[in-house]
């Protein structure tokens, strides 16, 4: 399998604090992965970081080439509470934001935008709603707009920072679907995610992190009671029939 994404030795400080600390990994083509640790674990400011987006000291190569040369390819959907929601925009126009790195400046959205546009509405259950203000929905109708603009963008990686927090079940299950679609279509999706009652259901491989990379591989090789506790610092319990059911104690 090809490697879409090389991080060597990837810290970030935010003045005298280091957010995260050395980290390196290497992620191959067609996987979906759960970016996953406790609260202030530089989850968010990995990804930032990888994107450009933070300050950082290391190397990164995506997608064989430095990230600026290659943006067009990589979308990003950020959490909720980084979207003004009161902007007065509609949602057919959010979706079409996912088209401008492919408009050229002097150009107008053509005949292709718009049925990309349509065709990622209808991909998330949203096309009914394509004339309402953003602002004018709920929660997990927001997040299915904003991953219909992520799919307008037909990028080949996809960063997505806690998509499931504070939706409903059937927008997570849209959600959720769609990921795995993209990663059978050969596309790589990084998703920051907090329940880990589900990472087996819905990753394939995980990356956890606590400020220094802690492990990274397949789910059923990482997804085990000692490695959540260096991950977490706190204790496991096991409950259940399923021993794979844990809970976090940090």
């Amino acid at each position: 399998m090809t490697n879409v994404i090389e991080v060597d030795s990837l810290s970030v400080y935010y003045e005298n604090n280091q957010a995260i600390k050395d980290v390196s990994f290497q992620a191959e083509q067609g996987k979906l992965i759960g970016i996953v640790g406790p609260n202030g674990a530089g989850k968010s400011t990995l990804i930032k970081a990888i994107l450009g987006l933070e300050k950082a000291h290391g190397k990164v190569t995506v997608l064989g080439d430095k990230v600026n040369q290659v943006r067009k390819q990589i979308s990003y959907v950020p959490q909720r509470n980084q979207i003004d929601w009161d902007f007065p925009v509609l949602v057919e126009d959010v979706v079409m934001m996912g088209r401008f790195t492919h408009i050229p400046w002097y150009k107008k959205a053509g005949k292709l935008d718009q049925k990309i546009v349509v065709d990622s509405l209808n991909k998330v259950g949203m096309l009914d709603y394509r004339k309402r203000q953003i602002g004018e929905l709920s929660g997990g109708q927001q997040q299915r707009v904003f991953i219909a603009r992520a799919l307008a963008q037909h990028a080949d990686l996809f960063f997505l920072d806690e998509p499931f927090v504070g939706i409903d079940v059937t927008s997570e299950e849209i959600i959720i679907n769609l990921l795995r679609e993209l990663r059978d279509e050969g596309k790589t999706v990084f998703v920051v995610h907090h329940d880990l009652s589900k990472v087996e259901q819905y990753f394939d491989e995980l990356l956890l992190i606590n400020k220094e990379l802690v492990e990274f591989g397949e789910v059923k090789s990482v997804y085990k009671p000692e490695i959540l506790s260096k991950t977490y610092k706190g204790s496991i319990t096991l409950f259940g029939s399923d021993e794979n059911m844990m809970v976090v104690s940090e």
